[in-house]
């Protein structure tokens, strides 16, 4: 099957742009838009990670306002698992498909090298169904579950001392696959100068380390302002309550003390009103459309590529995805001739071994029966003049047992004869 080159429109073709003389009405495509994507509802993941007791469940909780499944999880499991749940919620009049994966046993293992490898597989994993989903002749992209992680919600144990091993590590395998976010845990188990210390501390290991953590969008001039400043708070310094206190004549989420109660919607408290102003109100789509535009790109281009596939050919010219179908097939032909070629004579090979095997074998039998022949023929004979030289003595042993008894009868006579004539 030949392939058909397509011509297409010079590239830095003049576009020109027209007054209308009227109204038309394409002004409400944005209008149409937001009733389609309310319709059909949205879909975003969130993907904890952290060490057992870091409060990751309650954190989802407090940032959603709802009890999700949670149970808690032991310190004795061997390798790190990861449990997924989805939920259905809905606000007003829109519906959100909410997921939540959470990393359990993740640092509870005395080798925690590859602590991120179960981790790094889900992903891919998940990038790598929604390509097979979109490599399908017959799709359903709309109705398909996109399970792909939007946010990554890294919780970082508050030692005050800056982060572990495990924690660069893993960051940085994940950096290129989905939306980092370092959220400082349990924020209220230290003080306001340590953790402002902590903070930078955190901050300049991340840099001195090359991890690519997610920067809110600048580029938008309504929301510019507040997402640098939120830029420059992470990481957020959160703290995760589902018990509610009474303050005043309210009752808030907040953890009791016998010190004093720590408000977690209170800014002065800790950050999580920010961390839900950015994950949520502010930030989502572009979360979502980070990672479909970048991460998964990333991987798509990734696998395509080890695939054997391009956009340009070996003369640095475009090429359509038909032309670079037809050369992997005709490449694919030309391996299995070869492979078959290759097969071919590997048996041919292997037969005139055999033959050379067998033949030897022949001969080394044929030898043993001339060598066994001949060993009978000579033990025949032998015994055929063993047999001649014993007929001989007897013939012999015969003649003289003859020859004697003659001679005893002769003798007997004689006797006899003498006594008769006495």
């Amino acid at each position: 099957m030949a392939a058909v080159a397509v011509e297409r429109p010079p590239i830095d073709e003049k576009i020109r742009t027209l007054k209308l003389s009227g109204h038309v009405g394409f002004d409400s495509l944005p209008d149409q838009l937001v009733a389609k994507s309310t319709q059909n509802g949205f879909t975003f993941n969130i993907l904890c990670i952290g060490e057992t007791g870091m409060g990751k469940s309650t954190l989802m909780d407090t940032l959603f306002n709802t009890s999700f499944e949670s149970n808690p999880a032991p310190h004795t499991l061997p390798a790190v698992k990861l449990k997924s749940h989805t939920y259905e919620l809905q606000e007003s009049n829109v519906r959100l498909k909410l997921t939540i994966v959470d990393t359990v046993g993740y640092g509870d293992q005395i080798n925690k090298g590859d602590s991120f490898t179960a981790i790094v597989d889900y992903i891919d994993k998940q990038f790598d169904d929604y390509l097979q989903e979109e490599l399908k002749i017959k799709r359903s992209l709309s109705a398909y579950h996109d399970s792909r992680i939007h946010a990554c919600l890294y919780f970082i144990c508050p030692t005050g001392h800056g982060l572990k091993s495990i924690d660069l590590v893993c960051m940085k395998k994940l950096d290129s696959k989905v939306n980092v976010i370092p959220v400082i845990a349990k924020a209220d188990t230290i003080s306001k100068s340590e953790l402002t210390k902590f903070k930078q501390r955190i901050i300049q290991e991340i840099k001195a380390n090359g991890i690519q953590i997610y920067q809110f969008p600048t580029d938008d001039d309504t929301m510019a302002k507040v997402n640098t400043e939120m830029n420059n708070q992470i990481p957020f310094a959160v703290v995760g309550s589902t018990d509610f206190v009474r303050v005043g004549n309210k009752m808030l989420r907040a953890r009791q003390y016998p010190w004093g109660t720590v408000q977690v919607e209170n800014e002065s408290h800790c950050d999580f009103t920010k961390l839900r102003e950015m994950l949520i109100r502010t930030n989502m789509e572009d979360m979502r459309e980070v990672t479909h535009q970048r991460h998964y790109e990333l991987y798509r281009k990734k696998i395509l590529e080890t695939m054997g596939f391009s956009d340009v050919g070996q003369d640095n010219q475009p090429v359509s995805f038909q032309q670079t179908f037809e050369q992997k097939r005709v490449e694919h032909r030309e391996e299995l001739q070869r492979k078959e070629d290759e097969m071919r004579q590997t048996f041919v090979l292997r037969v005139k071994e055999k033959e050379t095997e067998l033949k030897e074998v022949e001969k080394e039998l044929y030898t043993k029966y001339d060598t066994l022949k001949r060993e009978h023929a000579e033990e025949k004979k032998r015994y055929e003049d063993l047999k001649k030289r014993l007929d001989e003595e007897k013939a012999e042993f015969q003649k003289r047992k003859h020859q004697v008894a003659t001679q005893q009868l002769t003798s007997h006579t004689l006797t006899l004869g003498k006594t008769k004539k006495k």
